[in-house]
């Protein structure tokens, strides 16, 4: 029997929290505007982050003191109920954003996830580390798939694992067919399915639950039985939810 949606289930478990806690039926507003870069992230020294290129922006949710992110292309302002959001149409790209910040302010509110903010300053470039340090410990020197470009991330797992041991996905045609501190990037609407087969460990930006390629990621990784990490804050309640294993070091709360 085929897998449930992933946003299918996403929204099936989050109706039922929303419901068993009358969340719902409350007067409850949650607000959704787009951040500037230096308040997403602060100011790194390196300067090749997505969302400082413009490629992606960072939309915030405020839920009862307590906030929730993604990362998206298509950010949209919104102001409503819990009720509205669960009434959104998750194929359109603009409500998944505002679906998904608005999930992990409510999840951190609940303390059902942690590190729903993004990290700042340096401390992308630390996690990235981090997060290679982890898998080292936990998988060995595995072939590692990245879906998604992030600097840090990709330039730490070339020196911890090397260039050959390291292939990337991207949807940015300014990356595709190129190598990035050594390690190739192909094209994240053609060759999923290739970087899969290639790797042994699977790390994917959770961005990808924003704009809907998560689950072709998921089945590929689960078809051939290759570990499947996510990276990032637009992940964290989904993560929770869904019992998917998240690398993220040094996100806030």
């Amino acid at each position: 029997m085929a897998a449930k949606p992933s946003f299918a289930e996403i929204l099936e478990k989050f109706r039922a929290i929303v419901a068993e806690r009358n969340l719902g039926e409350e007067a409850v507003r949650v607000t959704v505007g787009t951040l500037t870069v230096e308040q997403a992230i602060g100011s790194p020294q390196r300067q090749d982050y997505p969302l400082q290129e413009g490629k992606e922006v960072m939309v915030e949710a405020a839920f009862r003191g307590s906030y929730g992110q993604a990362f998206t292309d298509r950010p949209h302002d919104f102001r409503g109920t819990l009720n509205e959001i669960l009434a959104f149409d998750p194929k359109i790209r603009e409500n998944r954003a505002v679906f998904i910040a608005t999930l992990n302010a409510v999840m951190a509110h609940l303390g059902k996830a942690a590190g729903t903010r993004h990290c700042r300053d340096e401390e992308p470039e630390e996690c990235a580390d981090e997060i290679c340090a982890y898998i080292l410990e936990k998988y060995g020197r595995v072939r590692v798939g990245l879906i998604g470009l992030q600097p840090a991330i990709l330039e730490n797992l070339a020196s911890h694992f090397g260039a050959d041991n390291v292939k990337c996905t991207d949807l940015n045609p300014k990356n595709i067919g190129n190598k990035k501190f050594g390690a190739a990037v192909w094209d994240g609407r053609t060759d999923t399915g290739k970087l899969v087969d290639w790797c042994d460990l699977v790390l994917a930006t959770s961005s990808t639950l924003v704009n809907d390629s998560f689950d072709v990621i998921r089945e590929e990784a689960a078809a051939r039985g290759k570990p499947l990490l996510i990276f990032g804050v637009t992940g964290a309640g989904v993560a929770a939810l869904l019992s998917l294993e998240r690398v993220c070091f040094r996100p806030h709360d």
